[in-house]
Protein backbone atom coordinates (compact mmCIF):
# COMPACT_ATOMS: atom_id res chain seq x y z
CA UNK A 1 0.00 0.00 0.00
CA UNK A 2 2.78 2.11 0.85
CA UNK A 3 4.47 1.61 -2.93
CA UNK A 4 1.30 2.39 -4.29
CA UNK A 5 1.13 5.75 -2.23
CA UNK A 6 4.42 6.56 -3.05
CA UNK A 7 4.09 6.53 -6.91
CA UNK A 8 0.93 8.31 -6.86
CA UNK A 9 1.58 11.88 -8.10
CA UNK A 10 0.95 14.67 -5.74
CA UNK A 11 -1.63 16.88 -7.00
CA UNK A 12 -4.49 18.48 -5.88
CA UNK A 13 -6.39 17.35 -8.84
CA UNK A 14 -5.80 13.73 -7.55
CA UNK A 15 -6.66 14.92 -3.58
CA UNK A 16 -10.01 16.22 -5.00
CA UNK A 17 -10.60 12.91 -6.55
CA UNK A 18 -9.83 10.67 -3.31
CA UNK A 19 -11.46 13.48 -1.26
CA UNK A 20 -15.09 13.44 -3.37
CA UNK A 21 -15.17 9.54 -3.47
CA UNK A 22 -14.33 8.56 0.18
CA UNK A 23 -17.67 10.39 1.22
CA UNK A 24 -19.62 9.48 -1.42
CA UNK A 25 -19.05 5.74 -0.51
CA UNK A 26 -19.58 6.26 2.82
CA UNK A 27 -22.05 8.45 2.91
CA UNK A 28 -24.27 6.00 0.43
CA UNK A 29 -23.73 3.43 3.19
CA UNK A 30 -25.40 5.70 5.50
CA UNK A 31 -28.01 6.63 3.26
CA UNK A 32 -28.92 3.20 3.05
CA UNK A 33 -29.02 2.51 6.61
CA UNK A 34 -31.03 5.49 7.21
CA UNK A 35 -33.69 4.49 4.55
CA UNK A 36 -33.76 0.77 5.41
CA UNK A 37 -33.69 1.25 9.61
CA UNK A 38 -36.77 2.60 11.01
CA UNK A 39 -34.95 3.97 14.07
CA UNK A 40 -32.68 5.93 12.09
CA UNK A 41 -35.08 7.08 9.67
CA UNK A 42 -34.11 11.04 10.95
CA UNK A 43 -30.34 10.29 11.69
CA UNK A 44 -29.32 12.69 8.85
CA UNK A 45 -25.79 13.43 10.59
CA UNK A 46 -24.73 10.13 9.10
CA UNK A 47 -23.66 11.73 6.45
CA UNK A 48 -21.37 14.17 8.49
CA UNK A 49 -19.60 11.16 9.29
CA UNK A 50 -19.03 9.96 5.88
CA UNK A 51 -17.82 13.57 5.43
CA UNK A 52 -15.16 13.21 8.29
CA UNK A 53 -13.81 10.39 6.76
CA UNK A 54 -11.62 12.57 5.04
CA UNK A 55 -10.13 13.97 7.92
CA UNK A 56 -8.41 10.85 8.37
CA UNK A 57 -7.75 10.52 5.08
CA UNK A 58 -6.16 13.78 4.70
CA UNK A 59 -3.65 13.36 7.54
CA UNK A 60 -2.80 10.03 6.20
CA UNK A 61 -1.70 11.97 3.12
CA UNK A 62 0.17 14.43 5.40
CA UNK A 63 1.89 12.00 7.06
CA UNK A 64 3.78 10.82 3.79
CA UNK A 65 4.49 14.26 2.21
CA UNK A 66 1.94 14.17 0.32
CA UNK A 67 0.88 18.00 0.59
CA UNK A 68 -0.62 18.67 -2.46
CA UNK A 69 -3.38 15.84 -2.14
CA UNK A 70 -4.11 16.65 1.26
CA UNK A 71 -5.10 19.89 0.06
CA UNK A 72 -7.04 18.88 -2.42
CA UNK A 73 -8.70 16.31 -0.06
CA UNK A 74 -9.49 19.42 2.46
CA UNK A 75 -11.21 21.47 -0.41
CA UNK A 76 -13.10 18.38 -1.35
CA UNK A 77 -13.95 17.83 2.66
CA UNK A 78 -15.34 21.86 2.28
CA UNK A 79 -17.64 21.08 -0.69
CA UNK A 80 -19.06 18.07 0.89
CA UNK A 81 -19.65 20.00 3.69
CA UNK A 82 -21.27 22.98 1.63
CA UNK A 83 -23.31 20.33 0.02
CA UNK A 84 -24.84 18.91 3.40
CA UNK A 85 -25.47 22.47 4.54
CA UNK A 86 -27.78 23.20 1.19
CA UNK A 87 -29.49 19.73 2.00
CA UNK A 88 -30.04 20.36 5.66
CA UNK A 89 -31.36 23.96 5.01
CA UNK A 90 -33.04 24.16 1.67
Amino acid sequence: MIDRLKRLNNSVWIGLGIGLLVPVIFCSIAWYIIHHLASLAKADLLYIGGIAINAYTMQYFFKYNKENIGRGILAATFLCAFVFFAYKVF
